[in-house]
């Protein structure tokens, strides 16, 4: 009986690479299909859909290193539909189902194939993650199709407000459909994470001693960057004091988005100072004047800056993803260092960065849309607002470019952090 249990494990890779493999040549034969029909929209997400699905057998050199076959046919579904009854009769549902199933096949095989380790918690918020993260690349994807090759994926002729509420509403679905993902993959975690002791030998022992990873940041730049602590600080309290006059001010004008944003930004500077005390984790004096400077600059913002000057939003939206870029930064080395568990590579660990950017870019374009929307309904003036299509992809697209300069110099100011994280961790958990 062991033997035929042994027997059956061997044959199913067999089964699901060949239902994968004929699942994928359906999918490229729709994709040469669509662009021979001129669908470059569906061209182009049936190719990625394609490309992501063959990186491990082309890494490997495995034709067994397929993903699910179950998951490649929910991709197929929305392409099948748009190739025999148009683009027009497929929801928004449907494209975001497909978005999700892409979303799980990637973070099936990053576990399968790659040396990232993920526990059954972080594997799921990935999976929910790469969702957001995808539907707000494929959107940005078809904006800058629009405005480069005169195409109408968004606007379809319709205002930039329509269409940023249409889009807004996509990346509803959009969330909906990664919470949809992260349910099933509970379910598909277990069954089709590979064992380590049948992982390849490129995968095993592959990780770092990550106590001992150099610093990737050049030491003549690092030199440049050298700044006495005591300056830092006196910059940070300068910003503090510029923030209690800024809400001043609001108060005295009567402007209550002034008055919102002027007192979270000054709450939020106080939070280093609170972890400190609360939590025993004192930041570098470097990543609290980083955090001061993103909410100073966009409570000057919502002071007026963002009327006097047109790039003012795109420069706060930069330092405020390389904050949040910072936090996810973290957040996952120090659970990296904290647990065997969960282990990112480095180059993992930058693309993991910017999907965590982008996905909360997606979720914060959300969050805006709804403060927006009710503050119209109510009558009164929006604490935060969005104004039109083009306003709401360029802040996605300076997040990604926030996530990246995080994720380039992250591990300089913040390598000492992830270190006290982690062991505040281990004296939580062992106390």
């Amino acid at each position: 009986m062991a033997d035929v249990r042994r027997g059956a494990r061997r044959e199913e890779p067999r089964r699901n690479a060949a239902l994968a493999w004929l699942v994928t040549i359906v999918l490229v034969v729709l994709a040469i299909g669509h662009g021979g029909t001129g669908s470059y929209r569906w061209f182009a997400f049936t190719i990625a859909a394609v490309a992501i699905v063959m990186l491990p057998v082309i890494a490997r050199r495995d034709p067994l290193a397929m993903p699910p076959w179950t998951l490649l046919a929910l991709v197929l579904l929305p392409v099948v539909h748009a190739t025999v009854l148009g683009e027009s009769f497929l929801t928004t549902v449907e494209t975001y189902v497909a978005v999700a199933a892409i979303a799980l096949v990637a973070v099936v095989e990053i576990d399968r194939f790659t040396a990232v380790r993920m526990n059954h918690a972080f594997a799921i918020a990935l999976v929910v993650l790469t969702t957001l993260a995808a539907a707000g690349a494929w959107n940005v994807a078809q904006w800058v199709a629009d405005v480069t090759l005169g195409t109408d994926y968004i606007l379809t002729g319709r205002s930039e407000d329509v269409a940023n509420r249409a889009m807004m509403i996509d990346f509803g679905y959009a969330a909906v459909s990664g919470l949809a993902a992260g349910v099933l993959f509970d379910r598909l975690f277990k069954t089709y994470s590979e064992p380590a002791s049948e992982r390849s030998p490129t995968t095993e022992g592959a990780v770092p001693d990550t106590g001992s990873e150099s610093d990737p940041v050049p030491p003549l730049l690092r030199d440049r960057l050298d700044v006495p602590d005591e300056i830092v600080r006196r910059l940070a309290r300068v910003m503090q004091v510029a923030l209690a006059g800024i809400l001043l001010y609001g108060l005295v004008a009567r402007d209550l988005p002034t008055v919102a944003n002027a007192a979270i930004a000054l709450a939020i500077t106080f939070l280093p100072a609170v972890l400190e005390r609360d939590a025993r984790l004192p930041l570098e004096p470097g990543v609290v004047f980083w955090l001061t400077a993103a909410v100073f600059l966009h409570a000057l913002g919502s002071a007026g800056f963002y009327g006097l000057i047109g790039q003012w939003d795109s420069l706060t939206h930069t330092m405020s993803a390389s904050v949040v870029a910072a936090a996810g930064y973290a957040v996952v080395r120090a659970i990296d260092l904290y647990t065997d568990e969960v282990h990112f590579p480095p180059a993992m660990l930058f693309t993991f960065i910017l999907v965590f950017v982008l996905a909360f870019g997606v979720v914060w374009e959300l969050f805006e849309f709804g403060i927006d929307w009710s503050a119209r309904v109510l009558g009164i003036d929006a604490v935060v607002s969005q104004h039109g299509l083009s306003d709401t992809i360029v802040d996605l697209v300076y997040d990604v470019v926030g996530a990246v300069v995080a994720a380039v110099w992250g591990s300089f100011y913040l390598t000492d952090l992830t270190h006290r994280l982690a062991g505040r961790l281990e004296s939580e958990n062992s106390g």
